[in-house]
């Protein structure tokens, strides 16, 4: 291998890490490990600990038992998301459930990464239906729970491949699998801040394949019609409407 070949691996390594860093849901509590190198080591020597058993503490949040169809129409136009409650049903049942209760109609989208290259479109901030809170605050916020007035997070949900049952508040890639469902292009998943189960409402689109995120966040559908159309959201674009239009019966909350 020659140096310049070494270099452009090395700057797309960089780049992968550095793109990825920008999916994080704002938070404003500490994280831990750090983005710093030796966090990075530290996270690349431990092989987490798989855990397949449901956290107690998601019992009574909604679950998507099955698949749903959800139309999101942005600048007049609708995108189809086909969500898969089979392989995630705990982070389908979230989403389908914040769809349904008409969470996103009129947030924005706070992040679009084009350049260098097609990365994410990232939305779904409550935060962002009000025009008076600033930019730079969007990015921060979940879903707050009227029943509880606290925000709802869930864990991270991955079902490797090849297998049935989801591994929960781990990421898998450092234990050497990959998941059933996986970043390509079209892909629907959760945001999150460093803490494994720290997503609530934020999502993302894929705007191509991004294997580099495969295992570290919890992929939960894909858009089936319509790519052309998230293909085109700029900054600042909102949500005019989010809708089950199929597979509701399969929701239980």
């Amino acid at each position: 291998m020659n140096l310049a070949t070494s270099i452009g691996i090395v700057g797309r390594q960089l780049l992968a890490v550095s793109l990825a860093m920008t999916l994080m849901a704002c938070s404003t509590q500490p994280t831990s490990p750090s983005g710093g190198a030796e966090g990075v080591k530290q996270a690349q020597a431990e092989t987490p600990l798989l855990s397949e058993s449901e956290p107690a503490a998601t019992a009574q949040q909604p679950k998507l038992k099955g698949e749903a169809t959800v139309q999101i129409t942005v600048n007049g136009k609708p995108i189809t998301v086909t969500i898969n409650g089979d392989a995630a049903p705990i982070t389908a049942g979230n989403f389908v459930d914040l769809v349904d209760q008409g969470v996103y109609d009129g947030t924005s989208f706070h992040r679009v990464v084009r350049q260098p290259q097609p990365f994410v479109v990232q939305g779904g901030d409550p935060q962002s239906k009000d025009a008076s809170v600033p930019a730079q605050q969007l990015g921060t916020g979940g879903f707050i729970d009227p029943a509880t007035q606290q925000e709802r997070t869930i864990p991270l949900e991955i079902v490797p491949e090849g297998e049935d049952q989801p591994v929960y508040s781990e990421t898998i890639k450092a234990a050497g699998k990959t998941p059933k469902l996986k970043h390509t292009k079209g892909a629907v998943a959760m945001a999150r801040s460093q803490s494994p189960d720290s997503a609530s409402s934020q999502f993302y689109f894929t705007l191509s394949d991004l294997p580099f995120l495969d295992g570290d966040y919890a992929v939960f559908g894909y858009v089936t019609e319509g790519m052309d159309i998230v293909n085109q959201i700029q900054q600042g674009d909102r949500i005019e409407s989010a809708k089950v239009t199929q597979g509701i019966e399969n929701l239980t909350r």
